[in-house]
């Protein structure tokens, strides 16, 4: 583990980001970047099974990242995490128009309660075959890869027609439109990322183009400077 100060000042509160590589800790530090909140990163690197180290404990009983410790406090789970840094430090940024309200709320919870599980699953699916013992590999490949083409790919199609759909909306730039990113972005951003990098062929132009517009941004590409090594998106050259 180690530790990174990112955009301190001397008599600034230090807000802490527990940081693990790729994973959903990466949203935290570009929405931090953003806000131009100083913050101070901790890292963890995954283990050798791609699981978090064990001394994630210390903050968080479940293991996993994210998780910030702020004014002494420790607080989990990304959706928390957006809301309670916006209210705190948001300064009347990362808020929806009045018009995309509705849209904002959908997208931010919508991200974690209905996309990702489905992503999750589908990518659960291609290990579990991987991680079995070598003669029931073939067997396992082929049970698994029935059963994500018969359930989740389906599902999962419709998901990305109904994101880009959303997106063609008036040529949106965020999901809640408006002019700056909301919670709604900072929410969907690692699932589509992940997605498109793990090869989200029924993925949509116009939603191809939103994860590179992200990417694009200067907070975005200091949150991957100051983050390490990200395998879902690339720093600018």
């Amino acid at each position: 583990m180690t530790d990174t100060v990112a955009q301190t000042s001397q008599d600034a509160p230090k807000l802490v980001v527990h940081h693990l590589n790729d994973s959903r800790s990466q949203r935290i530090l570009w929405l931090l970047e953003e806000l131009e909140v100083p913050y101070e990163i901790k890292k963890y690197q995954r283990t050798a099974e791609m699981t978090a180290p064990p001394e994630l404990k210390a903050v968080n009983p479940l293991g996993v990242a994210p998780v910030i410790t702020d004014d002494g406090m420790n607080l989990a789970e990304s959706g928390a995490i957006v809301e309670y840094i916006i209210q705190k430090y948001g300064n009347g940024r990362a808020q929806p128009p009045e018009a995309g309200k509705i849209d904002n709320l959908y997208y931010t919870h919508y991200s974690e309660a209905s996309l990702m599980p489905m992503l999750v699953n589908k990518l659960i699916f291609g290990i579990i075959p991987q991680r079995s013992p070598f003669f029931l590999r073939p067997l396992l490949k082929g049970v698994f890869g029935q059963v994500s083409a018969k359930l989740l790919d389906p599902r999962l199609k419709i998901h990305a027609d109904a994101i880009e759909a959303h997106l063609a909306k008036g040529d949106r730039q965020f999901f809640a439109g408006g002019e700056q990113p909301t919670s709604a972005d900072y929410m969907m951003i690692f699932c589509l990322e992940t997605w498109a990098t793990r090869g989200g062929d029924v993925i949509g132009p116009k939603t191809k183009a939103y994860v590179e517009r992200i990417h694009a941004r200067p907070a975005y590409q200091r949150a991957l400077e100051k983050g390490g090594e990200y395998t879902y998106a690339k720093k600018a050259t």
